[in-house]
């Protein structure tokens, strides 16, 4: 038995939860969320006990891993509209940077043009005016939120040698030696 899917979720106050046969909405204070389900997977709503449950059919290697899948997606949902989720990006370099153009994020990273990009509905990017190399990505949606900042970091992944680019707050990048010249020989 799935170790993930055989735990219920648990559903705070304050969040609705509307099951339309393999469809699952979710409404909270940060947004409503949406998701259809596999339909191998059974959901069942508590509404006293305010708990939701994955089931699985059998034991078939496929709906055993759609059961946690299934389970950790929901549970992704529930948080999103309670606590959201956010992602931080730091832009290294000298003269880089970034600024909001409107609801876009505009990345100046040693390329001719600016690169601008717009986010998805449902997900805000905030640069800080005092440093414009700190950039946040927040939503609802964990799935929007990681690939919009997916899409921010390869406007210019961080290379090797200096370790100019965008990148994860707490990323490490592995840093190479440069050429290194001999005398003699």
């Amino acid at each position: 038995m799935s170790r993930i899917g055989k735990q219920p979720v648990d559903v705070p106050a304050g969040v609705k939860v509307q099951l339309a046969g393999s469809v699952v909405k979710v409404e909270g204070p940060k947004g409503k969320l949406e998701l259809a389900a596999h339909p191998n997977m059974r959901l069942e709503f508590d509404d006293k006990a305010r708990k939701l449950k994955v089931i699985r059919p059998d034991d078939n290697r496929e709906n055993r891993a759609l059961h946690g899948l299934t389970r950790s997606l929901v549970n992704n949902m529930i948080v999103g509209v309670t606590q959201g989720f956010s992602k931080r990006l730091k832009v290294e370099g000298i003269g880089f940077g970034a600024r909001m153009d409107k609801k876009a994020v505009v990345l100046t990273v040693g390329y001719a043009n600016s690169i601008k990009l717009e986010p998805p509905d449902g997900v805000t990017v905030a640069v800080d005016p005092k440093d414009p190399t700190s950039i946040t990505v927040s939503g609802a949606d964990k799935q929007k939120v990681g690939q919009f900042a997916a899409e921010v970091r390869a406007a210019r992944k961080p290379e090797p040698y200096k370790g100019k680019g965008v990148r994860y707050e707490n990323e490490v990048v592995r840093r190479k030696e440069g050429k290194s010249f001999t005398s003699g020989g």
